[in-house]
């Protein structure tokens, strides 16, 4: 394995892709270093006093990650100051970067592609073809087989969105034997999975905690892989944050595609996202990326994680 750059930048707007480019960034380091201290942050959790912190060499030479998504809606300053340390970056500092890769921000992607980052682009498919060859990538990795009409079959049951393409390949991986045909496409994927983990998803969102918990109950009961819940949950909260903020002469077909769901969903994402506020929407999402985590290897318990999750993201809704 090629040892860890010293800055990374990740380029892309698919959630799914960016996640797995910045846990691989992370993997190469702790590969070199088991013990190393991760830092995950969001612009809303940076201020200046806190990039001088977690960039400053180590004392005893410990090594770290910080890892600063969405660089795109850092303020000027604070884009300024990633843009000044990127000229003489710490020895034992490895910086991840994730951007959009638009005009926002532009000057930081910039500063970081000439201070020689290694740039990793996450482009998602856009096409049904490209969408079928995601699917049968999905299960090359996992070292199984789908048939083309099989994987042609899930991508017309799940539909676009990549992270409920890549859950559902990771159920069906874990549920059906040998090479995966449309029948096991058709037995395993009826939409009940799908159905559930969003019920849990729209209770929890709600603020409806022991309703989320006795949908949550009834899901895992039923055979609902963790990291479909966990997929519906991330959907939620990422329509809330849409919804909650939306942007004055924007479109509601734009904020439909923002949010990754039909132009019909948004009223119900409007009604949701009250009561939510924006240290909310930042602590929902970080639950949802740690239990992302936890339930692909990171914790022992997944069903532990989830119940977790589904109790802060509803307590998190009255946040101030």
């Amino acid at each position: 394995m090629p040892a860890p750059a010293p800055v990374t930048v990740i380029v892309g707007t698919e959630e799914l892709l960016v996640d797995r480019a910045v846990a691989a960034a992370v993997a190469a380091v702790r590969a070199t270093d088991p013990d190393v201290d991760v830092h995950d942050l969001l612009p809303a959790q940076v201020g200046p006093s806190t990039l001088v912190e977690v960039t400053s060499p180590s004392l005893f030479g410990d090594r770290s990650v910080v890892v600063l998504r969405s660089a795109h809606d850092l303020t000027k300053d604070l884009a300024a100051t990633v843009s000044d340390y990127l000229t003489a970056p710490a020895d034992d500092v490895h910086l991840v970067l994730t951007h959009a890769g638009g005009a926002k921000g532009k000057a930081l992607l910039q500063a970081a592609v000439k201070a020689g980052a290694q740039r990793v682009d996450c482009k998602g498919p856009t096409k049904g073809s490209e969408r079928v060859a995601f699917v049968k990538g999905e299960f090359s990795a996992a070292g199984r087989q789908i048939t083309p009409d099989a994987a042609q079959a899930l991508v017309d049951a799940v539909g676009t969105e990549l992270r409920e393409i890549a859950a559902a390949c990771t159920q069906l991986v874990a549920d059906a034997q040998g090479r995966v045909d449309a029948a096991a496409v058709a037995r395993y994927h009826s939409g009940r999975a799908e159905a559930s983990g969003f019920s849990v998803a729209d209770r929890a969102v709600e603020g409806r905690l022991p309703e989320a918990l006795e949908q949550l109950r009834w899901s895992l009961a039923v055979g609902t892989a963790p990291v479909l819940i966990n997929s519906a949950l991330a959907g939620a909260v990422r329509g809330i944050a849409v919804a909650a903020q939306p942007q004055r002469g924007t479109s509601e077909a734009e904020l439909a595609k923002r949010a990754k769901v039909p132009p019909w969903k948004m009223r119900t994402l409007r009604q949701q996202a009250r009561g939510w506020s924006p240290a909310g929407i930042t602590r929902a999402m970080s639950v949802v990326a740690e239990t992302d985590a936890l339930i692909k290897g990171a914790g022992r318990d997944p069903e532990y994680a989830l119940e977790r999750a589904v109790i802060e993201i509803a307590r998190a809704r009255g946040t101030r």
